[in-house]
Order: C-alpha cells, then sequence, then structure tokens
C-alpha cells in the first residue's frame, strides 16, 4: 500500500470515529452477499467472515452494523436469484462475494460475469454503495480460463466504477495453518487475515455511505 493512500485511510478512520453528526446516524447497514466464504462454512459463528469484520469495525468505533447474506455452495446466478430478499431489509452497501463456485463447477465466465453485471447494475439503481471482491480459477482448469475469469472482476469494477478487492483470499489461499482441513475454506486465523487485508477498502466504503446521506 503506498504511503498516500495509508494517509487517506487514516484520515476515513478519524472522520468515521470522531464526528458526532457522523456517529448520531444510523447505523450503516453492510450486507455480505456471498458464498460458503462469507456465511463462515465449517466454522462457529463467532469466527466467520461477518462477525469478525463486526467485531473489527466495533473496535475501531464505526457505526456499521453486517449482516449476513452468505450461502455456502451459491453461485454468481444463486446470489442474483436471490438479491430482493438479501435487500429486503434494507442496505446501505454490499460486499459482493460471489463467483468461487462458479469456477469450481467450470461455468462459463461470460455467464458469470452477465450475473455479476446484473447484481451491480441493480444495486447501483439502489443507490447502494457496492464493494467488489475479486477471486482466482484454480489453475487445473486452463490458462485461458484463469486469466478469462479473474479479468472479469477488474473490467466490472473499472467500467462500474465501484470499490474493488482482488481476491478474497489473498495471504490465505494454500496456507495449510490458515485454512480448514479441506484446504478451501479458512480457519478462524485465516478470517482474521481476510479481515485485516479487506479493511482499508470497508473504511472507503463506509465513508462512501456517509458522504452520500
Amino acid at each position: 500500500m503506498g504511503r498516500a493512500h495509508k494517509g487517506i485511510v487514516a484520515t476515513l478512520l478519524v472522520l468515521l470515529t470522531t464526528s458526532s453528526t457522523l456517529q448520531a446516524a444510523d447505523p450503516i447497514r453492510i450486507v455480505a452477499l456471498g458464498d460458503s466464504l462469507t456465511a463462515g462454512y465449517g466454522l462457529p459463528q463467532e469466527d466467520g467472515f461477518v462477525a469478525q469484520l463486526q467485531a473489527r469495525l466495533d473496535a475501531a468505533n464505526v457505526d456499521a452494523v453486517v449482516i449476513d447474506a452468505g450461502v455456502s455452495g451459491d453461485t454468481t446466478a444463486g446470489g442474483l436469484a436471490r438479491l430482493d430478499w438479501a435487500l429486503a431489509e434494507g442496505a446501505d452497501a454490499v460486499i459482493v462475494e460471489l463467483g468461487a463456485n462458479d469456477a469450481l463447477r467450470g461455468v462459463d465466465p461470460e455467464s458469470s460475469r452477465a450475473n455479476l453485471e446484473t447484481i451491480v447494475d441493480e444495486l447501483i439503481a439502489r443507490d447502494i454503495e457496492v464493494l467488489l471482491v475479486g477471486m482466482l480459477a484454480p489453475r487445473n482448469l486452463g490458462n485461458e480460463y484463469a486469466a478469462a475469469f479473474g479479468s472479469m472482476y477488474w473490467d466490472i469494477a473499472r467500467e462500474h466504477d465501484i470499490l474493488f478487492y482482488p481476491f478474497f483470499l489473498e495471504g490465505v489461499a494454500t496456507d495449510p495453518a490458515l485454512n480448514q482441513a479441506d484446504g478451501i475454506h479458512p480457519n478462524r486465523e485465516g478470517v482474521a487475515v481476510i479481515v485485516e487485508s479487506i479493511w482499508d477498502e470497508i473504511l472507503i466504503l463506509t465513508a462512501r455511505v456517509y458522504a452520500d446521506r
């Protein structure tokens, strides 16, 4: 992370945690729309992504509530199909973490991209801030597939001018110490790494919500 970016994030944190006007507003509702990685597959509820992110926000005195809309095994098509349900109680921001199961099933990246774009378009139309989280495809599907799959996230984020975190499992994937026995799903320590790694984007996401109020 560059020095300038660190400075911006530090400033956002100060603004978010010291402004009486911001703290007096209703808590930000952040919906985590994802699959098993956000649902906390294989973990006690308090060790999953949503719970650990909530604890991080609370510790930083950021007035936000994280809503778990993760469904294990879900694909981009599944996320799109239940989008209205996930937003039924309202949302100020949505973390979109979908696609891992598409890759595991070898779904055509064009189909996955169309689903993600529709989700993002719908969120933007509802004036909901978006953080798109990327995923990488297994290399056994071939370099062409992996390249097409990985690039779709970058393209969507750039074309829609939304916040983007390139790889949800950055610093965690393939590390046995940070994953459960299946080698796919992070353990409690792995989730802690994910939350810390994505923290800057979460701060920017919450700051954008406040700016829109």
